[in-house]
C-alpha cells in the first residue's frame, strides 16, 4: 500500500520479485534438434541483464552475508509458485499520517505461464495522530488473462485535515475531521481483445462517527455548507473498461494504460440521494532518448461527478486516487471539488550502470470545480526531484523516495515502494 500508505520507508519489507529466466521450446519430431524461439533468446536476454544487476538485497548479502554473492536466477519464467513477504515491520511518514509503523505483507504469483502477474498486499498501520490503516488489495489475472478480478477492500480510523471546496483556499483554513470508514470495492473483467478487458463491478463506502474537531471559529465551514452528515454512504455498481499494454506494472518500461469505471450511486441502493461519477485514468510509457533505458512516463486522471451530489467525504480530492499518489508536493485533501483534472509527467533514468541508483524529476497540476460555479478557475502547480533504489531486481521493484513542492510554501517527502503511476 501506498500503495496503502504514501510513503514507506520499507528496507525491512521484502518485496518478492518474480522468476525470471530462458525457456526453450524443442521441436517433437524426435529426430529434429530443438530450436530457440525469438521470444526464448528475448526472454535469455532479459534474464541475462537482471542477473547482471544489483539491488538492495544483493547490497544486504553484500554486507552480511558475503558468501552468497550477487543473486542469479535460472527458474522458469512464469513460476506458479506464490511468493510471500511478511509480515514485516516498516516504519512510515506522509504529510497526512505523520509517523507511522506498519506490519506489511505481500504475495506475488502467476495463475499460468500465460497469465499476468498476479498480487495480493495487505498491511495493518498506526500513525502518531491514532490513525488505523489496514487495506487489502488483490489484482488476479487468470489462465491466459481471460478474466482479471480486482478487490480494495479497506478500514480506515482516520482523523485528517481538510480545506473547504475549490481552488482557493489557503493552509490556514485546514482543519481535523475525524471518521470511521469502511471501503468495499471489486469488479470482474472480462478479456475483449489482447490486452483489452470490461467488466462489473461493486462498490461500497461507508462512513460514520464523522465529527469536526476543530472547525474555523465564527463561520460556517464548507462542510456544513456542502450538507454535514455523521453517517455518509455510497453504494452502486460499477461499469469498467481496461485496456492495459505494460508488460510490468510495478515499474513499466513502455506500453499504454487506459482504465475508465463509470459508478451510477442509485437509490434503490441504500444512498439518500442518487449520483453518478467517472474516473477516467490514462498513462503512457515511452523510452527517451529512443534508444536508451531512460522512460517519459505521463498521466492523466480525471474524476468527475457527472451528476447529483457525492458525499462530501468522496469528493474528488488531492491524493484521494485509490493509491493516494496525486499531487505530490501537497497534503492528502489540500483540494477537493465536484471534479478534478490532473496531469503528471516524470522522467525516470538511470545513475549507476548496475542499476542500483536511478533518479526522477517530475511534475503535476491539479484544478477543481467551485462550488458556486461549477467552473475550473485555479490550477495548482507540483514538482519535485526524487531518488530510486533498485529493491528487487526481478520485480524491477524500486523504493521511491521523492521530495515535492506545491504553492504557498506546501513541500513534503514521498515514498513508494514501486512506481508513483
Amino acid at each position: 500500500m501506498n500503495k496503502g500508505l504514501h510513503l514507506i520507508i520499507g528496507f525491512l519489507m521484502l518485496f518478492t520479485g518474480f522468476i525470471a529466466s530462458a525457456q526453450t521450446n524443442g521441436n517433437n519430431s524426435g529426430s529434429q534438434p530443438s530450436t530457440i524461439t525469438d521470444s526464448t533468446k528475448k526472454a535469455q536476454k532479459q534474464q541475462a541483464e537482471m542477473n547482471n544487476q544489483f539491488d538492495f538485497i544483493d547490497l544486504g548479502n553484500l554486507l552480511f552475508q558475503p558468501k552468497k554473492g550477487k543473486r542469479q536466477e535460472t527458474g522458469a519464467i512464469k513460476s506458479r509458485k506464490m511468493h510471500i513477504s511478511g509480515p514485516l515491520p516498516a516504519a512510515g511518514y506522509t504529510l497526512q499520517t505523520g509517523f507511522a509503523a506498519l506490519l506489511t505483507a505481500n504475495a506475488s504469483f502467476y495463475t499460468n505461464e500465460n497469465a499476468n502477474i498476479s498480487s495480493i498486499l495487505t498491511s495493518f498501520t498506526y500513525t502518531i495522530r491514532n490513525q488505523i490503516i489496514l487495506p487489502i488489495q488483490t489484482n488476479i489475472y487468470t489462465k491466459g488473462n481471460k478474466y482479471n478480478v480486482v478487490v480494495d477492500w479497506r478500514y480506515l480510523l482516520f482523523p485528517s485535515y481538510t480545506y473547504g471546496l475549490g481552488g482557493y483556499s489557503t493552509l490556514n483554513d485546514g482543519y481535523l475531521v475525524d471518521y470511521s470508514c469502511i471501503r468495499l470495492h471489486q469488479a470482474v473483467l472480462r478479456e475483449l481483445a489482447e490486452d483489452m478487458y470490461a467488466g462489473v463491478g461493486y462498490n461500497l463506502d461507508y462512513y460514520w462517527n464523522i465529527q469536526e474537531l476543530n472547525p474555523p471559529a465564527n463561520k460556517v465551514s464548507d462542510f456544513e455548507n456542502y450538507g454535514f452528515n455523521k453517517t455518509e454512504v455510497a453504494s452502486g455498481f460499477t461499469f469498467n473498461f481496461l485496456y492495459d499494454t505494460r508488460k510490468n506494472s510495478i515499474n513499466p518500461d513502455g506500453g499504454n494504460f487506459v482504465n475508465v469505471i463509470y459508478r451510477p450511486n442509485l437509490t434503490v441502493f441504500g444512498n439518500t440521494a442518487s449520483w453518478r461519477s467517472a474516473i477516467v485514468d490514462l498513462r503512457t510509457y515511452m523510452k527517451f532518448p529512443h534508444n536508451s533505458k531512460n522512460i517519459l512516463a505521463l498521466w492523466n486522471y480525471d474524476w468527475l461527478t457527472v451528476n447529483g451530489k457525492a458525499p462530501f467525504l468522496m469528493l474528488p480530492n488531492t491524493g484521494g486516487d485509490p493509491y493516494s499518489n496525486t499531487g505530490r508536493g501537497y497534503i492528502q485533501g489540500r483540494y477537493r471539488g465536484a471534479n478534478m483534472v490532473y496531469l503528471e509527467g516524470e522522467y525516470r533514468f538511470g545513475i549507476t550502470h548496475n542499476g542500483l541508483l536511478g533518479g526522477v524529476i517530475f511534475a503535476n497540476a491539479e484544478s477543481f470545480t467551485e462550488q458556486s460555479t461549477n467552473t475550473f478557475e485555479t490550477i495548482a502547480p507540483g514538482c519535485g526531484v526524487g531518488l530510486r533504489v533498485k529493491f528487487n531486481k526481478f520485480s524491477n521493484t524500486n523504493v521511491a523516495l521523492d521530495y515535492g513542492f506545491g504553492l504557498n510554501g506546501s513541500s513534503g517527502i514521498f515514498v513508494n515502494l514501486g512506481e508513483v503511476f
